[in-house]
């Protein structure tokens, strides 16, 4: 999985925060809180977006209505597992990875595997 662009994840965080369905417009309103964006540059990418399959759409008078494919956890997840793929030695680059993790995180991995009927080795 390619990790999405600047301004690609800029519209997929708009919409996984918001939770909803939304018009160019309002994610463009949102993005120029905190930088210029311009509509046509937001519409084009949101087009994209949807042409890869990461967002579907729904004309609602003249604007489309974006909503997610995906969930942010999903995404992260489908990044992490093209990160393991990248090691020869998976195992070591999982033992890497939970070795930064902090307490709080490894207590929410253990309850994933749990929750996935795997047990966690002691």
């Amino acid at each position: 999985m390619r990790r999405l662009g600047d301004l690609e994840a800029e519209i997929m965080d708009c919409l996984w925060t918001w939770g909803r369905p939304a018009t160019v417009r309002e994610v463009v309103d949102d993005i120029n809180i905190r930088r210029p964006a311009a509509y046509t540059t937001v519409m084009t990418v949101a087009t994209i977006l949807f042409k890869k399959g990461w967002l579907t759409r729904q004309k609602q008078g003249q604007a489309w209505l974006y909503t997610p494919v995906r969930s942010r956890e999903a995404y992260a997840a489908a990044l992490m597992e093209d990160a393991l793929g990248v090691s020869e030695d998976r195992p070591a680059a999982l033992a890497h990875f939970v070795e930064q993790m902090n307490e709080d995180e490894v207590a929410a991995l253990r309850e994933a595997l749990r929750a996935a009927g795997r047990r966690p080795v002691s």
